[in-house]
C-alpha cells in the first residue's frame, strides 16, 4: 500500500485511490506517539491528552497534495505568478487597506524602519489584506507534513511543536485553530515559530492575535522584517540590463547578496546601483518568455526571509511600488479637487 506522502508525487488520477488507501488518523502513526513522548518529557505536556487529539485529525491528502513541489507540467513562470498578485484587484485593495490602517502602518515604520508599502503588500500576497487566512485545521496540516512528508519533516515537526507550545501559552484549542495548507496562522500568515519569536502585540490589548487584530498584524510584519535585517531608507531591487545570458557561477551565488555591484558592471551587467553595493543578480524565468533580471539588494534578501523564493519577493517589492503610486496618484487628484 502507497502511504500518503507517496501520494503527494503521483499523478492526479490516481490520488483519489491513494487517498483512499491512506491510514485513518494521526495518533495511529508510530512517530506520531514517539513525538508526543517526547514532547512530555521535553515541555512537560500530558502524552495521552496529545495523542487524544492526533486522534481527532486525519493525515489530510489535500496538505500533501498542495505542498509537493511543481512538475515538469508545471513549470515555473514568472510571468504567471506575478499575474496573480500585482493585478488591479490587489493594488486598489492596498491602497484602500493603507487608507484604512494609516496611523498603524505610520507608527510601524517609526519603531521598526519599514516602509508602509511594504507592510501593505506583504499582507496582500498573503491573504488579500485578511481576506483569505486559511480553512485548513493547523494542528492536522502540520501533523500531517511533520509525519508523512520526509522531505521536509524537521522543519513541520518543529513547527508542530511550536504549534502546540503557541496553543498552551495563549491558552487555544489546537483543534479549533484555522490556516493554510502548511501551518501559517492569521492576517500576515505566520507560521507557529515565527509568531512565538517576532509576533507583537501592537494594538496593546494585552494578547497577540494575528487571526483578528490588524494592528497585531502590521506590526508583527514589521517587527518580522526589522529582526531579519531591514535596511531602513535603503533600495529592494533594481532592474538590470545584460548583454546576453550570464554567467551561470553569478545565478547560483544564491539569493542573499555577495556579488560586488562594480564586477557586475565589468561584466556588462549594468543597473543603477552604487559600485560598491554588495548585491545579489536575480533571474525571474518565464520559459515563454525572455528572463527578466534585477539586482537585488539587503532588504530584497530579507523579504525572502518571510517566503523563500525570489518570485515571492519581487511580487511584494512590485505590488508595494504599485500601491505606493498608486496612493500617490490619488492623494495628488484629490488634492487638485480642493
Amino acid at each position: 500500500m502507497k502511504t500518503l506522502a507517496a501520494c503527494a508525487f503521483t499523478a492526479l488520477t490516481a490520488f483519489s485511490q491513494c487517498a483512499l488507501a491512506a491510514p485513518g488518523n494521526i495518533a495511529e502513526l508510530p512517530e506520531a506517539e514517539v513525538f508526543a513522548r517526547d514532547l512530555a518529557q521535553r515541555h512537560g505536556f500530558d502524552p495521552d491528552e496529545l495523542l487524544a487529539q492526533f486522534a481527532r485529525v486525519k493525515q489530510n491528502a489535500s496538505v500533501l497534495s498542495l505542498i509537493a513541489p511543481p512538475t515538469l507540467a508545471t513549470q515555473r513562470s514568472w510571468t504567471r505568478y506575478r499575474a496573480r498578485f500585482v493585478n488591479p484587484q490587489r493594488i486598489a485593495g492596498g491602497v484602500d487597506f493603507w487608507q484604512e490602517h494609516a496611523a498603524t502602518l505610520a507608527r510601524a515604520r517609526v519603531i521598526y524602519g519599514v516602509p508602509e508599502e511594504v507592510i501593505v503588500a506583504i499582507i496582500g500576497v498573503e491573504t488579500v489584506y485578511g481576506r483569505n487566512t486559511g480553512g485548513f485545521s493547523v494542528l492536522e496540516a502540520l501533523a500531517t507534513l511533520a509525519f508523512q512528508y520526509p522531505r521536509r519533516a524537521d522543519f513541520f515537526r518543529t513547527e508542530l511543536e511550536q504549534f502546540l507550545l503557541l496553543s498552551r501559552e495563549n491558552s487555544l484549542d489546537p483543534l479549533t485553530v484555522r490556516g493554510s495548507y502548511a501551518g501559517a496562522i492569521g492576517i500576515p500568515q505566520f507560521m507557529p515559530g515565527s509568531q512565538r519569536r517576532f509576533a507583537v502585540d501592537f494594538d496593546r490589548d494585552g494578547r497577540i492575535d494575528l487571526a483578528n487584530s490588524v494592528d497585531d498584524a502590521i506590526g508583527s510584519v514589521a517587527r518580522f522584517l526589522e529582526q531579519h535585517g531591514w535596511q531602513a531608507g535603503q533600495p529592494v531591487a533594481v532592474v538590470a540590463n545584460l548583454p546576453g545570458t550570464p554567467d551561470a557561477s553569478l545565478i547560483e551565488a544564491g539569493i542573499r547578496p555577495s556579488l560586488r555591484a562594480s564586477d557586475l558592471f565589468e561584466r556588462g551587467i549594468l543597473a543603477e546601483a552604487p559600485a560598491d553595493a554588495t548585491v545579489t543578480l536575480v533571474d525571474l524565468v518565464t520559459p515563454e518568455a525572455p528572463t527578466e533580471y534585477w539586482l537585488g539588494f539587503e532588504n530584497f534578501y530579507v523579504i525572502t526571509r518571510y517566503n523563500r523564493s525570489s518570485f515571492y519577493a519581487m511580487s511584494v517589492f512590485q505590488l508595494a511600488e504599485a500601491i505606493r503610486q498608486a496612493r500617490t496618484e490619488m492623494q495628488t487628484a484629490l488634492n487638485q479637487a480642493r
